[in-house]
């Protein structure tokens, strides 16, 4: 027998044996039926529910060792959660831990036409026809259902789930167009023992605490599914109720998630108190793992045959099957005829299943990484006279005038808000203060607390927010103070954020616009920490649109077009915007004014779409390729190089980092022959090696490139050292010319 089926096996074996010869469990507690809110037609329904998920995972293994399956970890022993499905509403949407396959079966149960059976085994087998995932993961799901597919196993769904109960109350006031969540919904979501210790986790619930304290609506269900291991390190006892038992603004409930009886009752009286109190509760359940961790995982490499055998004889379906029997609702044979009546059925669909079509292409896998485009009503239109009191005397005047970055960021914020009320921003300082560098100042006072949120202090929770609010309806605009702190909680972009179309075969997105502070060359604020000048990790997350403008008015037509493109196509998108560039007045000499732009009116034609380059000068003695502050370098040496070189260059603005716009880059280098790439992102990983590739493939342009070299930005005089400046732009343009002369 194949090591990946015979502990199913075993388990499978002992529970025939133990209902034959009448070797029950004792009752766990006196709860009867009708004080568990059940009758015994339901008791008996969520008996075949646990049953059809026990045989899946049986199945799951066997057809992998057949090499017809590819994902064995499964819910053996967690079955006690189809109680908890029982106990909510199929319109409360739910985060689901990978061993909750009970969950899904009972909240299938709760809604006609489901196909849970037929669905999990597609699931299984990577068939392309997985109605959730379209074949590219095993993971629960269903967009009928309310379940987004999840494929963390370290928790990283739970700031998303605080996100989405937070939601709930911010879509009652603004009644957003695409809103998911009826008003009294709740919102569910469940985690493993081991991953309650994960920062991720612990950083969750500390937010719905945080917010629930302030008496923010949070209507969340925390459901820690407690079999006391991880993989193979054990859970201290009573390590969880200890550690959350006294967390402010949280109710804790526990249940013996082996008698689904009581964890019905348990789950039914938290979520009432859930829905009421629009609070969040933490349900502690009790269960067992069986089987392993997943797959090939031999428990005896960490576990004695003695602790095997008392863990089996824990199994939830005796608890069910002893209850069943106690009160007289079935007997033993009954039990058994059922539970061998199911395992056939699941015999017969698997037999089926496995001649379903699977993805074989790139492209076949790909076809949902880019989410579905949705229709959209009109933006809202407010009169000049509205506006014009809503702005105020000072941004009124500054309409008609001149500004640098940060006020015509912050202006077009405004305008967007005007015209969509469905965007919300939310993070560090971004309300009553206005952001470190002013670029939120007023929004706050303009449009409430409820659309502009000062979050704590946990980039995970900011952005599990947004992936939660975009979830219901809402446009989130979250921001990060400084590109350095992304990297604590990048893993909600990668991960959750992006992979979300991909995983539900487009059926779930989360479209928003994370707006970053961040690369090089701050000269009073600087260190590591204030200046971060990579985006390797951004650019190499599948799906995922990265702009950034190097100037005002690029910034506000970018801007603008990466609200549409979350709005209207659902897209991911970071906005990051050069931190050094927000104040900069002048381009040549103090006093020019030649980096300050007039505002474009939110009627103006002008446009940036995605992937259009910026386009400075006509010279064809070079080009010079950059973004950001190289650009701003660029141009000035663009200057000099002209009038003290007599080298005519033209300075070519990417504006989008990722997807690369080499289609419009190409374009714009026609008449060129040399190229100079002006990167001030570090060498090893910066966007100067994907584009001196593309121009080797595409083109036979004489090429150089000037990037930073790999080190931390310091602080003080030494600020910008390790970047390139406007003389290194101008010594690397000129001996890129005399080497193509040689």
């Amino acid at each position: 027998m194949s090591t990946l089926t015979d502990r199913a096996e075993i388990v499978h074996t002992n529970f025939l044996n133990r209902i034959e010869a009448g070797k029950l469990p004792a009752p766990a507690n006196n709860l009867g039926l009708s004080e568990a809110g059940l009758t015994q037609e339901e008791l008996v329904e969520l008996l075949h529910i646990q049953l059809l998920s026990r045989h899946l995972d049986r199945m799951s293994r066997k057809l992998q060792a057949r090499g017809e399956g590819f994902y064995t970890i499964g819910s053996s022993g967690h079955e006690g959660n189809a109680g908890i499905a029982w106990a909510l509403r199929p319109d409360d949407m739910a985060f689901l831990h990978y061993r909750d396959a009970a969950f899904q079966i009972a909240r299938s149960r709760q809604v006609p036409g489901s196909t849970p059976l037929w669905d999990m085994l597609l699931s299984f087998t990577a068939s392309s026809e997985d109605p959730i995932s379209g074949g590219r993961h095993k993971v629960l799901g269903s967009k009928t259902l309310f379940i987004p597919p999840q494929t963390s196993t370290i928790a990283s769904h739970l700031p998303k789930a605080v996100g989405a109960a937070y939601s709930i109350g911010v879509a009652e006031r603004l009644k957003p167009e695409h809103q998911q969540l009826a008003d009294d919904s709740i919102v569910m979501v469940s985690f493993g023992d081991a991953s309650l210790n994960h920062s991720t986790a612990q950083g969750a619930i500390n937010t719905a605490c945080w917010s629930a304290y302030q008496n923010s609506p949070m209507p969340l269900l925390f459901v820690c599914e407690d079999n006391g291991i991880g993989i193979s390190t054990r859970t201290p006892g009573g390590w969880v109720e200890a550690s959350v038992r006294a967390r402010p603004a949280l109710k804790y409930f526990r249940c013996n998630g082996l008698d689904v009886a009581e964890t019905h009752a348990v789950a039914a009286e938290a979520a009432a108190y859930v829905r009421g109190q629009r609070k969040p509760a933490f349900l502690h359940m009790g269960c067992v793992r069986l089987y392993g961790h997943a797959g090939a995982d031999a428990q005896t490499a960490y576990m004695s045959a003695k602790q095997i055998e008392a863990e089996e004889a824990k199994d939830p379906l005796l608890s069910s099957a002893a209850r069943l029997i106690r009160e007289g609702i079935m007997s033993a044979e009954e039990i058994l005829t059922t539970y061998r009546g199911v395992s056939a059925r699941v015999e017969r669909a698997a037999e089926h299943v496995i001649t379903r079509p699977k993805l074989k292409t790139a492209d076949d896998v790909m076809a949902s990484l880019i989410p579905p485009k949705r229709a959209c009503a009109p933006a809202l239109e407010t009169s000049k006279t509205d506006r014009e009191k809503l702005l105020g005397k000072s941004d009124v005047r500054a309409l008609g005038e001149p500004q640098h970055m940060a006020k015509l960021i912050n202006l077009a914020m405004t305008d967007l808000m005007l015209a969509h009320e469905e965007i919300v921003l939310a993070g560090e300082d971004v309300g009553k203060k206005g952001g470190v560098y002013g670029v939120t100042q007023r929004l706050q006072d303009r449009f409430g607390r409820t659309r502009v949120i000062d979050t704590l202090l946990d980039e995970q929770s900011i952005l599990g927010l947004g992936i939660g609010m975009a979830h219901n309806g809402l446009l989130p605009m979250p921001e990060i103070q400084f590109l350095a702190y992304l990297h604590n909680a990048i893993d909600q972009l990668r991960a959750e954020a992006a992979s979300l179309s991909f995983f539900s075969n487009g059926q779930f997105t989360n479209p928003m616009v994370v707006r970053i502070a961040g690369l090089g060359y701050q000269r009073g604020f600087g260190g590591h920490f204030h200046n971060e000048n990579t985006v390797a990790a951004i650019r190499d997350i599948p799906g995922l649109i990265l702009a950034c403008p190097s100037n005002g008015r690029d910034a506000v037509l970018m801007l603008r077009e990466c609200v549409r493109l979350a709005r209207e196509e659902q897209r991911l998108v970071v906005f990051l915007e050069p931190i050094a560039l927000y104040m900069v007045r002048d381009l040549h000499e103090k006093g020019d004014g030649g980096w300050m732009f007039d505002y474009p009116a939110p009627d103006s034609t002008d446009t940036i779409a995605l992937g259009d380059v910026g386009v400075h000068g006509e010279g064809k003695d070079l080009a010079i390729v950059s973004f950001a502050n190289g650009a701003y370098l660029s141009r000035q040496a663009q200057k000099i190089l002209q009038d003290e070189h007599g080298f005519a260059a033209t300075v070519i603005d990417l504006r989008w980092l990722s997807p690369l716009p080499k289609d419009s880059l190409l374009a714009a280098l026609k008449g060129h022959n040399r190229v100079l790439i002006v990167d001030e992102c570090r060498e090893q990983g910066s966007h100067s090696e994907a584009l001196t590739t593309l121009l080797k493939e595409e083109t036979g342009l004489a090429t150089a490139r000037l990037v930073a070299t790999d080190s931390y930005i310091a602080t003080g005089p030494a600020y910008g050292a390790t970047m390139p400046d406007r003389d290194g732009i101008i010594s690397a343009a000129l001996a890129l010319a005399k080497g193509d002369e040689k």
